[in-house]
């Protein structure tokens, strides 16, 4: 089978505010269909991508093809209008004046009657047939964020670029008109670029993370894979809470409260930090770890006094000062486990769910 050409391909891709590298030799592909998230926090370089991609900045250097065609290197720079991008962002930049059907006919070329079934057509997709008539004013932020939606995919664009584009409304809110987005958008086929600094947003929404960092690329892979495998310590707490075990490496073994751990791979004498997220650490309340719900892959047990606990809904978390080196641990416990201050309380951990990195 011939060999399937991304639909956006970007190489070496670059761009420098005075003596900041905002991005750094950036590189990605997307595949038709395919939802890519730039992941990171606010500074990191990811919007001035998503920027230059559009064409609304221009890259110091590097090349961006669409469809294999070249729209922005060394030579030329094709404007925004040109590139067949749909555009998403925060603000959803309606026009006021304009009713619904007149704001997502906006980009529409061709007749009347093929303008009015098209826009018949996404307004029935994004759940909001009969809206037509009205004005943005009498919608709600949700059902503006679809009529952006609906604009955007008029024209058919052939990639999506969305840039915080669910970041304004309410939490409730939220996952729903994420999951219709994401819907919409598959139904159409249309690749998506989807910038955000919000880890659970690009969990539910990527087929593909793209893990940034001071205007790099640090790590890239499905959903599952950067959470399971982070690149390094950084990559693990940008997921969630992080648990961290400091020690020396003393012939590919550490020690620690949990017993010692085989950290092959790390010079001898040279500082390690095991990584491990709340949920898998877990309390042994059979006392010693020798009771039916333990497994060989949880090891030593080590005794933990408890110095805060607090119930946040789903689970509760329970933070700990060990007795083996007076290390702070949290543990997330399901459902309401309150214990009280200076409990002591025997703990247990998945060496299986544990990362080992180099300090």
């Amino acid at each position: 089978m011939p060999a399937i050409t991304p639909r956006l391909e970007v190489a070496n891709l670059s761009r420098r505010f005075g003596a900041r590298d905002v991005v750094k030799n950036l590189s990605l592909t997307v595949a038709p269909g395919q939802v890519t998230c730039l992941l990171g926090p606010s500074g990191c370089g990811k919007s001035t991508t998503l920027r230059m991609i559009a064409g609304v900045e221009t890259p110091d250097s590097g090349t961006i093809k669409i469809d294999g065609e070249t729209v922005c290197d060394a030579n030329h720079h094709l404007p925004p209008e040109a590139r067949g991008i749909g555009l998403m962002f925060q603000d959803f930049a309606l026009f006021p004046h304009l009713t619904v059907a007149k704001n997502v006919a906006f980009g529409l070329s061709g007749s009347a009657a093929e303008k009015s079934a098209r826009v018949d057509e996404l307004l029935e997709r994004v759940n909001l047939t009969g809206f037509g008539p009205k004005h943005p004013h009498e919608l709600s932020g949700g059902e503006q964020q679809r009529v952006a939606l609906a604009r955007a995919l008029a024209p058919r664009p052939r990639m999506m670029l969305m840039d915080e584009p669910f970041s304004g409304l309410d939490n409730r809110l939220r996952d729903g008109i994420r999951d219709t987005t994401l819907e919409v958008l598959k139904d159409e086929g249309t690749a998506v670029l989807l910038v955000t600094h919000e880890p659970d947003e690009a969990l539910r929404m990527a087929d593909e993370i793209c893990l940034m960092r001071d205007g790099a690329i640090v790590q890239r892979g499905s959903p599952y894979h950067i959470y399971n495998a982070p690149s390094d310590r950084a990559a693990a707490a940008f997921f969630s809470d992080i648990n961290v075990i400091k020690g020396v490496s003393k012939g590919a073994l550490t020690q620690t409260p949990f017993g010692a751990f085989l950290t092959p791979g790390h010079a001898d004498g040279g500082a390690v930090e095991i990584v491990i997220r709340p949920q898998h650490l877990k309390i042994d309340f059979d006392r010693g770890g020798r009771g039916p719900n333990t497994t060989p892959q949880e090891g030593t047990p080590a005794r933990g006094i408890v110095a805060r606990a607090r119930f946040l809904g789903h689970e509760s978390l329970v933070d700990f000062t060990m007795e083996f080196d007076g290390s702070k641990l949290t543990a997330a416990v399901p459902g309401v486990f309150l214990p009280k201050v200076g409990t002591p309380l025997w703990l247990m951990i998945r060496r299986d769910r544990c990362f080992v990195f180099k300090a």
